[in-house]
């Protein structure tokens, strides 16, 4: 599976309640459930008007399809290439082995 980012945009996220943060967990991971396997939330960050949250997926339909399921928004959808860190400013040879495409089985 591939790591994706998604992007949501849901007006006065940043407001919500730890109770409508709590609903909307399990919302999601009823929709999770409902799919099976082939998608994985990993976890998602709330900002003021936006949920950016991390996936991992066989491909992008079946998180079009985990957001139809869940009544989600999704804006964007993209695909995580590699991961950089504080430790990617290191010399180039250890950088080399620590820098892999982002997937998993």
């Amino acid at each position: 599976m591939q790591k994706y980012v998604i992007e949501r945009e849901i007006s006065g996220a940043g407001k919500m309640t730890p109770e409508e943060l709590r609903m909307i967990s399990q919302k999601s991971c009823a929709a999770l459930e409902k799919l099976g396997q082939g998608i994985q939330w990993v976890e998602s960050f709330v900002t003021e008007n936006k949920v950016y949250c991390v996936y991992y997926a066989k491909d992008k339909e079946i998180i079009k399809a985990h957001a139809q399921c869940g009544g989600f928004p999704v804006n964007r959808i993209e695909k995580v290439i590699t991961m950089i860190n504080p430790v990617t400013a290191n010399e180039p040879e250890q950088v080399s082995t620590l820098i892999n495409p982002v997937t998993t089985n």
